[in-house]
């Protein structure tokens, strides 16, 4: 039972490991979906963790269809990612009808070569989840993250069965999205997947954000007063509830 959690930070991937992660999705700018982390920030993480780290290729946030610019950013920042450490790559690359861009998955699969490239919930915005899986596998895409395209993994369980059966072991499928503790189980019975992706995070408070309350660094609709973290208590019991339908099933 596979637990990989979206990390923002060197700290974030610190906590997941503590409390027992067994891979981290590593990004920067969390709360506008995940950008691209910093070449910095990613040599920290290898250098103060032993976790595989799967690293963000979004050069910014919205949407996934890119310019000719944006692309050849991405193909830039995935060599010097991979360059730098990284066990893999998450990216999602859509045409401008949500249609999966097998052209350009297919050029960073190739970056990745025995590395496994990721394709993230871009997916969850595709028109037919059962052709974009079809093309993710063709090209070669290790595994996809989808929320079975619902806002919650939990609610989008049934299309995330689906994929499960369709994909008959040529691609993993991970859940995520909304996934706590609380509803781990739950999700785990309704795929019979066996790994979940989740941020589990909580706020951390920074007083500076608010010293002058006319002055905001952050969109309008982002708090000012501190920022979201991974929460080591909320780790440790992902992980023991993991591990306790890991044991139930192995006897």
């Amino acid at each position: 039972m596979l637990l990989e959690i979206a990390a923002g930070s060197v700290a974030d991937c610190v906590v997941a490991q503590t409390g027992g992660a067994d891979r981290v999705e590593l990004n920067s700018a969390l709360a506008l979906g995940g950008l691209t982390p910093s070449l910095g920030t990613l040599l920290e993480v290898k250098q103060r963790t032993r976790l595989p780290v799967m690293a963000m290729v979004r050069p910014r946030p919205g949407g996934f269809c890119y310019t000719d610019a944006e692309f050849a950013t991405m193909v830039r920042d995935a060599d010097l990612l991979l360059e730098h450490g990284a066990d893999g790559l998450v990216f999602g690359v859509l045409h401008a009808d949500g249609r999966v861009d097998a052209a350009r998955t297919a050029q960073l699969v190739a970056r990745c070569g025995p590395r496994a490239a990721v394709f993230h919930r871009a997916f969850d915005v595709t028109p037919d989840p059962a052709d974009a899986l079809e093309a993710l596998i063709d090209v070669g895409v290790a595994r996809v993250l989808t929320s079975g395209q619902a806002p919650r993994a939990l609610e989008g369980a049934d299309v995330i069965r689906a994929l499960v059966t369709q994909a008959a072991g040529r691609i993993e499928i991970l859940p995520g999205a909304g996934i706590r503790p609380d509803s781990v189980a739950a999700l785990l019975d309704a795929t019979g997947c066996s790994q979940v992706h989740a941020s589990l995070s909580a706020w951390q408070h920074d007083p500076t954000g608010n010293l002058r309350p006319a002055i905001n660094f952050n969109a309008t609709d982002l708090r000012a007063d501190g920022f979201a973290a991974t929460d080591p208590a909320a780790v440790s019991r992902m992980r023991a509830i993991l591990d306790q339908r890991k044991d139930r099933v192995a006897s």
